[in-house]
């Protein structure tokens, strides 16, 4: 791993802000945003907390008089019958099967591309409830970000303009995952070794210590 520094979760906001702000977002700035808006994802498992820091960036962005959507990958997992199909602690059906990632490039990415309606579906299904939301969906106008964040994100091609990895240790996760939740951590261990999240991200924090984050750096 790239070599950390010391920083707080709302100065790390602050700066993935910046980086996000810096990039090219309309015709003229070039193509790194089609249709003139950004993607960024804040990925890691349950235990890293990646809502806390995707608010801070979405807090942060408004600042700058940015529109943000942000998305939790919870609103998009499939229905329990499809879940559970091999059983509820299934390591492989975790890893492929819980995440709606075909809907999540129809009702999120899809309307981002250019000639989109701009309108995002914010979630799909109410894992309590194994029901449809029925969600109303939200325009995220030109110029605006969208800020989809949980786990297992970066292993699906989806076309973020920034990628953030949130990583815990084997212990550190382990010691903050439920114990009922154990048996997903073979499944974040072959999503380390298999995607290398770490590798694929623009950068990485570590939080083993949620208090004392550090960070890499932005990859150049």
């Amino acid at each position: 791993m790239r070599q950390l520094e010391a920083i707080t979760w709302e100065r790390l906001a602050e700066r993935l802000a910046d980086r996000l702000d810096g990039l090219p977002d309309g015709p003229d700035g070039g193509p790194a945003a089609p249709g003139g808006r950004l993607r960024a994802a804040v990925d890691g498992a349950p235990a890293a907390g990646t809502g806390a820091l995707a608010g801070l960036l979405a807090e942060a962005l408004r600042l700058r008089g940015r529109s943000v959507l942000t998305v939790a990958a919870e609103g998009f997992l499939r229905p329990a019958s499809l879940r559970y199909e091999h059983g509820r602690e299934d390591v492989d059906g975790y890893l492929h099967g819980w995440y709606d990632t075909a809907a999540l490039w129809r009702e999120v990415f899809g309307p981002l591309e250019p000639g989109g309606t701009g309108l995002v579906l914010p979630d799909l299904w109410d894992p309590a409830t194994d029901r449809a939301t029925r969600s109303p969906y939200v325009p995220l106008p030109p110029g605006g970000v969208l800020v989809l964040h949980g786990p297992l994100l970066l292993g699906h091609w989806f076309p973020f303009d920034l990628g953030v990895h949130i990583r815990l240790s084997p212990a550190a996760l382990a010691r903050r995952t439920a114990r009922e939740q154990h048996w997903t951590l073979p499944a974040f261990a072959r999503y380390e070794a298999e995607t290398d999240p770490a590798g694929v991200a623009d950068t990485v924090v570590r939080a083993d210590d949620p208090r004392r984050p550090a960070w890499t750096g932005f990859r150049d």
